[in-house]
């Protein structure tokens, strides 16, 4: 059987990859029809369109940027659903809102498919070594039928609940990554004002007990101000914003996630959108 696969970033790509050494044949696209190459030299199908891959295939993966680019590739004038045979499943690991999520469940379900939302935690490099956590909401039974293929791209798959829910979870846990991000470099610019080495607050602070263990993963970017991506920071700006608008959403008020929001919207205006989200350091306390 078919697998497709949309969306080859620094996820996608990765993902796809550990599809492809478990034995699975892929369909795949990519805007960007380059980064395909390196899967198509091993075997796999590199679609023009996202049509032709629903055109070949009744399990199809979703890892993109924002609910627009997910909502085009399935329901735009070359989108998947509508050429995929019946009672099909999509999986959407995209980051994407809660309500958007219950949407495309709906579109799914009204052109006689099935559809589960299923974000991943994890990042670089986790998605290379297969180390991923997925959030996932939809139906056990659909859930339990793709579980092999979500076990060969991860460590462990949890279900959160109906549709949505899987989405829910992985913005929650997004907007807590921000938050903590950005305390932290703000607690590291005050501690650095006052004479103490950087490599004494990490040391200090990420083994105590305000050390979040992410942290402690991008404790080395911090002190060599190496903020090669592994996950960038536009589309960590991008999850604030949509926790935002769920918040908003929900009729609820979250006054640190917004003033967190716009931190890394300066750091982005600032040219740091393409670094690792752990740049919003650089913004905060630049180097002299």
């Amino acid at each position: 059987m078919n697998i497709g696969f949309i969306g080859l970033g620094i996820m996608g790509s990765r993902m796809a990859a550990n599809l492809q050494k478990a034995g699975h044949t892929l369909v795949v696209y990519n805007r960007t029809a380059q980064k395909a190459e390196a899967l198509v030299a091993k075997g796999a199908t590199l679609a023009s369109t996202p049509e032709e891959v629903g055109k070949q295939c009744r399990v199809i993966f979703t890892m993109l940027a924002t609910p627009e680019a997910v909502e085009e590739a399935a329901l735009g004038q070359h989108g998947f659903l509508k050429e995929m045979p019946g009672n099909s499943l999509w999986i959407d690991s995209s980051t994407v809102n809660p309500s958007f999520s219950v949407r495309m469940a709906k579109a799914a379900q009204k052109m006689g498919h099935r559809f589960l939302d299923a974000p991943v935690s994890g990042s670089l490099k986790p998605a290379e070594t297969g180390q991923l956590v997925f959030l996932v909401g939809g139906a056990a039974q659909d859930l339990q039928e793709v579980r092999p293929l979500l076990d060969a791209m991860g460590k462990d798959v949890l279900h959160i609940g109906d549709h949505g829910q899987g989405s829910s979870m992985k913005i929650v846990n997004n907007m807590l990554f921000g938050q903590i991000m950005g305390a932290f470099a703000e607690a590291l610019k005050l501690g650095t004002s006052l004479g103490i080495t950087e490599e004494t607050l990490c040391q200090t602070l990420l083994n105590g007990p305000g050390g979040a263990p992410f942290l402690k993963l991008k404790q080395e970017k911090l002190l060599t101000r190496d903020f090669s991506p592994e996950f960038p920071l536009e589309w960590l700006h991008k999850d604030l914003h949509l926790a935002g608008v769920t918040a908003y959403e929900q009729g609820i008020a979250l006054p640190t996630l917004h003033t967190v929001k716009e931190v890394f919207a300066m750091a982005k205006q600032a040219g740091l959108g393409e670094q690792d989200f752990s740049a919003v350091y650089d913004f905060i306390n630049p180097t002299k």
